[in-house]
């Protein structure tokens, strides 16, 4: 497999649950502004839609969108315990969560990376994210992962997308939950292999 991937995106949570699941794959660098690929293909011809992540299986077929690329890697290897079985009340409750980051997190944070936003319309933006940010605290208050004790796909996912709060100088040591699940989550052996095959740190 194949996966292609750009520093500082959400195609972070699926490097982190290949990692995780310890299944093979290719890193394939793409530049979000040229769209050409480090090995110099052209990456709207792997995807039209033109960002990360995509996952292309050895078969040639592609795979895109998050959130369906981390439960279709979890199901190749469900005694990982990375999701529930398909068709369990648990799995339908993943899919809540995955939803949650991908439409009130990730989304949320989509505007902030306007510079042309208006300040008034920033702030607004940021007071929205906060209040997700506190339903989050309040979930992970009472336990150390999105499902309860056990890692999972939502997990790689959120730490993902709240690692970009210090791009907008959001603190999370404001919801201490939040603080203490991100130096969990960052301390786990697949997300420090990902973040240094990627270039980044644990604190960026």
């Amino acid at each position: 497999m194949k996966l292609y991937y750009a520093p500082d995106t959400c195609s972070l949570s699926p490097h982190i649950v290949l990692r995780e699941l310890g299944l093979p794959f290719t890193l394939v660098r793409v530049n979000n502004q040229t769209k050409r690929t480090a090995d110099g293909g052209d990456f709207l011809a792997i995807n039209p839609k033109g960002y990360v992540a995509a996952l292309q299986r050895d078969d040639g077929q592609v795979l895109t969108e998050g959130p369906a690329i981390v439960q279709y890697l979890a199901d190749l290897k469900p005694e990982a315990g990375l999701a529930p079985p398909n068709g369990s009340w648990e799995r339908s409750r993943l899919q809540e969560w995955l939803n949650f980051i991908s439409t009130e997190i990730h989304g949320g944070f989509g505007p902030l990376f306007n510079r042309a936003l208006p300040q008034a319309a920033r702030e607004w933006w940021q007071a929205r994210l906060e209040k997700r940010l506190d339903y989050l605290a309040g979930a992970l208050d009472a336990q150390p992962y999105l499902a309860g004790s056990r890692f999972g796909v939502a997990d790689a996912y959120l730490y993902t997308v709240l690692r970009w709060a210090a791009f907008f100088d959001i603190s999370l040591t404001r919801w201490p939950a939040l603080a203490g699940y991100m130096s969990r989550v960052g301390e786990r052996a697949s997300v420090q292999a990902a973040l240094a095959a990627e270039g980044l740190t644990s604190g960026t």
